[in-house]
């Protein structure tokens, strides 16, 4: 079984909590349910619209199709009645509040208005009116579709931002700085929230160089230190990531992709900013850049960070993307934490090269000295990072067809080849890139699944492995939407080696 709703509406109408409550009272009853996030860069008015899609398997994407509109709008249907299936149906109410359409949707799935009743007051946010509403429409609601039964599954609901936030919670994260950039911004709140019961600091600063500098100042007296931003926010933070490599110091840098250059689609998705990951700075130093594909491994990897950025004393780039921040997962996992230790050193910091004592040096023999010294760290850094898992088998091991591809497209292709002859290669670690790959896609028919125009994945794999992916093979999609698993089943059937 499976079911999917769209729902729509202004921004301001809610369309939001109307499908955070219900995927909520899913997952409460043992359903596996994903949940998207379409908004556009407003406060109030244009158009928003989430999608849920439960079943009772695991499920972590969206489809094309919809079984259900709940449009709080006339917009909502003009714009996506093309999507509604043959058998679908449209719930509709102009000027009456989400409340209504909640009831009515609690209704038409066949659970009792008793949940509803119950989330509403955790809201603890206009109880009585909300239930009277909401009472209305469940009342008025005269179809039943009887899709949700109560299973016995424990289950979890949570988005790659809460995943982020987690991991460095349990990681023992000191210090948290950030200025407000979509779609990295909810860590700051989501961590500014648990501050005082885990003893950690959440700062907002004025802006991303301010941020990145008070990390470093931070980081230099011993605290584990952590910051957010997307690429734009990144950019101006990039000649002071130059100092973590020369300075070695430790520093954990959450990179929430959104599609630019500049500023772009703002509140989209997309997955541009792999180079700007491995490359920005200036001169040659080691860094970690390591990519979840959901909630559960953005927590892991964030642990990981923590540890390699103590461990060596370098920057370590958790690269995300909108469309993994913002959505939610259903999981029944617990992350793997990797506990590291306070990288702690009394010594004197500085942008220039120096000495063992820390004085500014200028002859070429200690400048060799401190350049093989960082080469001969990322050695060591590649020969750590063996220990852990740096990529994902998934689909049949031994097919000649392989999908690669990273990070929040992970979703759609693990539900898009369910039923087809594919390995699916999922790769974590960017930097340093897993050398055993090779043997994984080496003499196969390789597909590139990718949110980007120019497929910055393939240039690395040709880079490290000598690799190239056929330009055939490589499924693009860069118009700030991810990937549906449906249309994306058909894009890779097309590229299939019988």
């Amino acid at each position: 079984m499976k079911f999917t709703i769209l729902f729509g509406g202004k921004a301001g109408q809610g369309p939001n909590i109307l499908s955070t409550l219900l995927g909520q009272a899913l997952i409460n009853r043992g359903y596996y349910v994903f949940m998207s996030r379409d908004y556009e860069s407003v406060i109030r008015g244009g158009h928003n619209f989430n999608v849920i899609t439960f079943s009772d398997e695991q499920i972590y994407s969206n489809e094309s199709k919809v079984d259900l509109i709940v449009a709080l709008d006339e917009n909502t249907i003009n714009l996506h009645k093309k999507k509604l299936k043959r058998d679908g149906s449209i719930i509709q109410g102009e000027g009456k509040g989400n409340m209504y359409f909640a009831g009515r949707i609690y209704k038409l799935l066949c659970i009792d208005f008793k949940v509803l009743e119950e989330q509403l007051r955790e809201l603890k946010q206009r109880f009585e009116e909300n239930v009277k509403e909401a009472m209305e429409g469940y009342n008025s609601e005269i179809k039943s579709a009887c899709k949700v039964e109560i299973s016995k599954r424990k289950l979890f609901f949570m988005n790659g931002n809460k995943g982020i936030s987690d991991g460095a919670v349990k990681s023992g994260i000191d210090v948290y700085f950030a200025y407000p950039m979509t779609p990295a911004t909810n860590v700051i709140s989501e961590l500014a929230e648990r501050q005082l019961e885990n003893n950690f600091v959440v700062m907002e600063l004025e802006n991303e160089i301010a941020v990145i500098n008070a990390a470093i100042g931070s980081a230099i007296t011993g605290a584990k230190a952590m910051i957010g931003t997307s690429g734009g926010g990144f950019d101006l933070m990039t000649e002071a990531l130059s100092l973590t490599g020369i300075a070695e110091t430790p520093l954990v840098i959450y990179l929430a992709s959104r599609p630019g250059p500049s500023t772009g689609i703002a509140t989209y998705t997309g997955q541009g900013d792999l180079d700007l990951a491995r490359h920005s700075g200036h001169g040659e130093f080691p860094r970690l850049v390591v990519a979840p594909g959901d909630p559960v491994e953005a927590e892991e990897l964030t642990s990981q960070a923590f540890f390699f950025s103590q461990e060596f004393g370098i920057p370590a780039i958790v690269l995300s993307d909108k469309h993994l921040a913002e959505s939610s997962y259903t999981t029944n996992e617990i992350a793997m934490i990797t506990l590291s230790k306070k990288r702690t050193e009394l010594k004197r910091y500085n942008s220039y090269e120096t000495d063992e004592f820390g004085n500014v040096a200028e002859n070429p023999e200690r400048i060799i000295r401190n350049v093989d010294e960082r080469n001969e760290k990322q050695k060591k850094i590649n020969r750590e990072a063996e220990r852990f898992e740096n990529y994902k088998i998934y689909g049949n091991k031994n097919s000649k067809n392989v999908v690669v591809s990273y990070g929040s497209t992970k979703g759609a292709i693990v539900d898009s080849i369910k039923n087809l002859d594919v390995k699916f290669v999922q790769i974590l670690y960017l930097e340093p890139f897993p050398e055993k790959i090779k043997k994984e896609i080496e003499g196969k028919n390789i597909i590139l699944v990718e949110n980007s125009a120019t497929g910055q994945l393939a240039k690395l794999i040709a880079e490290k492995t000598g690799i190239f992916i056929d330009d055939k093979n490589k499924i693009l999609r860069y118009d700030g939407r991810p990937f549906l698993h449906d249309e994306l089943s058909e894009e890779i059937k097309r590229r299939l080696r019988r």
